[in-house]
């Protein structure tokens, strides 16, 4: 029962990367897992239960993404690492992070237990960011300063799939990603110190 689950969730997750949600049918994935329809049906109830559970996957691996070993690294440098491992989710996960984070089915409308696992990855990438800054600054400059971490990088890794990037090698994406998040965490640092 898990493995039908794993392989039907892995087909989706393809076929949205490949195709976004056109893409996307019970029937496509069925086929593309291996299994028939109703057996698809009886695990997620069709194509909203589908990409519920992908929603709620993608947004569980942001948080591991970004759940690093704050006791073995200086705030800062866990910050970065916990970003760094983002950068990483979005390359090799591209159908979850397109759903969560970019070419939605307009059909799809997140549960409210999905939704509250987007939050919560939301609220621990807050945490790891406030462990960097100082301790006077309240909880919403601690959210605002996370906010913009979070959209500075995941704007990056947007646009490596937009045609006017070519200008830039595939290669040096990372990078440049990292460069620019460190630049702003390190002034959202020294601007809080002040």
């Amino acid at each position: 029962m898990i493995e039908s689950k794993t392989k039907i969730l892995t087909a989706a997750s393809e076929l949205f990367a490949e195709s976004g949600a056109n893409g996307l049918s019970v029937r496509a994935i069925s086929k593309r897992a291996g299994l028939s329809t109703i057996g698809i049906y009886n695990h997620f109830q069709g194509k909203q239960g589908i990409l519920d559970a992908l929603y709620i996957e993608g947004f569980q691996m942001v948080m591991r993404a970004i759940d690093v070993d704050i006791e073995a690294s200086e705030p800062r440098e866990a910050v970065l690492q916990g970003l760094s491992n983002y950068i990483d989710l979005a390359a090799q996960h591209g159908g979850h992070y397109q759903l969560i984070f970019g070419r939605a089915d307009p059909t799809y409308h997140p549960s409210s237990a999905a939704t509250a696992v987007g939050e919560e990855a939301f609220n621990r990438l807050t945490h790891l960011v406030g462990l960097a800054l100082p301790k006077s600054l309240s909880g919403r400059e601690r959210r605002e300063a996370a906010l913009q971490l979070w959209a500075l990088a995941h704007g990056y890794v947007s646009l490596q799939d937009h045609e006017a990037t070519e200008l830039i090698p595939h290669t040096a994406w990372r990078d440049l990603i990292m460069k620019a998040v460190t630049i702003h965490l390190d002034a959202i640092i020294d601007n809080a110190d002040r």
